[in-house]
């Protein structure tokens, strides 16, 4: 699956469903956000299960100040509409690929579990 471009317009329905969403924050000027994006897009063709969504954080400042975006390329894993995973910088193909797997592993009820006993 290619990946998809989010705005402010189909973020939240698209990282709001069930599944993993996985978000790169870039923008064009940014040599290692372009130097990532072959990385991204060989994973979004092995893993079609999960949408690879991408912000241009020029285009789409609002999304990038929602989520304090400072740095990029910044990478965001979101499951089940939980944000599971965000931190800035590019990440080679193994790191991609391990967090990817640790994202698949995660069990969401535990996560919601300890999500909830943190707003008590």
């Amino acid at each position: 699956m290619a990946t998809v471009e989010l705005t402010t317009a189909n973020f939240d329905e698209v990282t709001e469903s069930d599944g993993i969403v996985l978000v790169d924050f870039w923008a064009e000027w940014c040599g290692p956000c372009k130097r990532f994006a072959p990385v991204y897009e060989r994973s979004s063709q092995k893993h079609p299960d999960i949408v690879f969504g991408k912000v241009d954080t020029e285009a789409q400042q609002e999304l990038g100040a929602k989520f304090d975006i400072r740095s990029i390329p910044t990478i965001m894993a979101i499951r089940d509409g939980v944000i599971v995973f965000a931190q800035p910088g590019a990440l080679p193909e193994s790191a991609l690929e391990n967090l990817i797997e640790q994202v698949r592993a995660l069990d969401m009820d535990d996560v919601r579990k300890q999500l909830s006993e943190h707003k008590h």
